[in-house]
């Protein structure tokens, strides 16, 4: 598996205060997503459902569509 890239702000701001975030599970929201969708601002959302979650993880990435901005369960999202 290729290193996860992120941003300061994914580094510094959501994994301290989501730890239990895993880094294979933003990577695997990246090669096979349930859904992709690209924003109004051109970053790209991708989810996938986590088990060990019971929910949709929704992983933002920069325009480049690989690296990581922000990741959270996304408890409004409807499959």
């Amino acid at each position: 598996m290729d290193e996860l890239t992120t941003t300061d702000y994914f580094r510094d701001n959501v994994l301290p205060k989501r730890p239990y975030i895993k880094p294979e599970w933003c990577q695997a929201a990246l090669s096979h997503p349930f859904r992709r969708e690209v924003q109004d601002d051109g970053r790209i959302r991708h989810w996938m459902f986590v088990p060990e979650l019971n929910k949709f993880l929704r992983v933002v990435t920069l325009e480049d569509g690989k690296t990581v901005h922000n990741a959270f369960p996304d408890r409004r999202f409807k499959p």
